[in-house]
């Protein structure tokens, strides 16, 4: 992983998305409309296929050093599905499949799949199966999670366009997998946002003569988001780091962990940002709600809680050794 390149492609997500991704734009989004200004944007940027190997046309590039990227979406509130495109594209690379241009995204066979009407093109994982179907030859029932995100189902796919196989690093719960990391990488992200909304409201909304976050009360829970979001983005980091040294299938552990701690830290700190802004942060202009609905919906998706923390435990009750050796030995760099 290069720091470096993490940092650039999160401050170019940034810059690209400023004045055509706020409020108003996922409104529109939440009311049906595609953000053709933010997508435009994103997509002059070509970097939908970060995660493609150099061989293949992309640019060769780790989960590492995506995570920065995916959290700078997730900060945004995720308008447009370029993390699923990411994803989606180095699914069809690993398969030995050419991922196509435009709006691409993926999903588990028979699962939900994120932004599905508004894709030209949908990578279906069935298991290390992956199939590669246009968006509009599929019959799409419409529906949307808590945060009236685009999660379609499509009716028994008919005839793909092509198929491949994953290699084994990838395991037989790629999809679920990889949906997990992007999901922990944009919660860590949404964190960070509704924090920096929590405490600028906390020194500007003044009770009793005084800004509330001069009341220590506000201060420590404040304090607790502050250490949540923190602990989100480190573990997300972790988990990427692993699935690029070990393969998806063995950061099983990692993932879980990154999940678990993100769902955790979402919990936490969409209800101390909701208490401190108090009624406005659920008024429809607010952008709080927008992260916070989002925060609650990626929770579930990729893997609840429940489902990694007994996975996690699964993989810990196998391991060989004293549990401590297991534990500090995970995020090592591997041998040349």
């Amino acid at each position: 992983m290069d720091a470096t390149i993490g940092a650039e492609l999160a401050d170019q997500v940034a810059r690209a998305l400023s004045g055509v991704a706020d409020v108003a734009t996922l409104r529109a989004l939440e009311a049906g409309a595609f953000p053709d200004a933010a997508w435009s944007a994103l997509d002059g940027l070509g970097l939908a296929t970060a995660l493609v190997p150099e061989a293949q046309g992309g640019a060769g590039l780790g989960l590492a050093d995506v995570v920065p990227l995916l959290e700078a979406l997730g900060h945004a509130g995720a308008p447009v599905p370029l993390a699923e495109g990411i994803g989606a594209a180095a699914l069809l690379a690993a398969a030995g499949i050419a991922p196509p241009d435009g709006v691409l995204t993926f999903a588990a066979a028979g699962a939900p799949v994120p932004w599905g009407r508004h894709a030209a093109h949908v990578a279906l994982v069935d298991g290390a199966r992956v199939a590669l179907h246009a968006a509009g030859s599929l019959r799409w029932t419409e529906a949307a999670n808590i945060a009236r995100e685009p999660r379609d189902t499509p009716a028994p796919a008919g005839v793909p366009i092509a198929e491949g196989t994953l290699p084994n690093v990838w395991g037989h719960d790629a999809a679920r997998a990889l949906t997990a990391v992007i999901r922990s990488a944009q919660i860590a992200g949404a964190l960070q946002a509704a924090l920096a909304l929590a405490v600028e409201h906390a020194r500007t909304r003044k009770q009793f003569g005084r800004p509330i976050g001069a009341f220590q009360a506000v201060q420590q829970q404040l304090a607790v988001f502050a250490a949540e979001a923190s602990a989100a983005s480190v573990a997300a980091a972790a988990a990427a780091r692993a699935a690029d040294a070990r393969g998806l299938a063995e950061a099983a552990f990692e993932i879980g962990c990154a999940k678990v701690a993100g769902g955790e830290a979402a919990a936490k700190g969409a209800a101390v940002a909701h208490q401190v802004l108090a009624a406005m942060g659920i008024t429809e202009e607010h952008a709080l709600h927008h992260l916070t609905r989002r925060l609650w919906s990626w929770r579930e998706e990729g893997g609840s809680e429940r489902f990694w923390a007994a996975r996690i435990g699964t993989i810990v009750q196998g391991a060989q050794g004293p549990l401590w050796g297991f534990l500090t030995s995970r995020d090592q760099e591997p041998a040349a």
